[in-house]
Order: structure tokens, then C-alpha cells, then sequence
């Protein structure tokens, strides 16, 4: 009977490099979106953006009644 050896620094990494690929798994699941459904987010916005823009009052017409 005989144990195996283990390097402590090379079972370290690998545990490491575990955790990191189930951090990484994790955040895949929970930031993860493809790149169309970025794009179509982003467009979402900025037509947000600018139909509140269109509805903005020009500056100089408050409570004076002016053009």
C-alpha cells in the first residue's frame, strides 16, 4: 500500500482554476446574453430616449407665454 503523492501548489491551482470555472459558469447564466439581444436593448433605449426628447418644450416658453 501505497500512498499517492500530491503537490500541494499543483492541487491548489487546479482547485483554483475549479472555482474559477464555476464562477464563470455562474455568471454566464446570469449576465449571459447574445449579442443581438444587447443590440435590441440598446435600440430600445435610445427610441426611449428620443421620443422623450421630441416631447420636450423648448426652452424660453415657460409661464411667459412668449414664442
Amino acid at each position: 500500500m501505497t500512498a499517492e503523492i500530491v503537490n500541494l501548489r499543483r492541487a491548489r491551482k487546479q482547485r483554483a482554476r475549479q472555482d474559477a470555472e464555476k464562477q464563470a459558469e455562474q455568471n454566464r447564466v446570469t449576465f449571459g446574453r447574445t449579442k443581438a439581444e444587447r443590440h435590441l436593448t440598446e435600440a430600445g433605449r435610445d427610441l426611449a430616449a428620443r421620443r422623450l426628447e421630441g416631447h420636450r418644450l423648448p426652452e424660453g416658453n415657460e409661464e411667459s407665454g412668449e414664442p
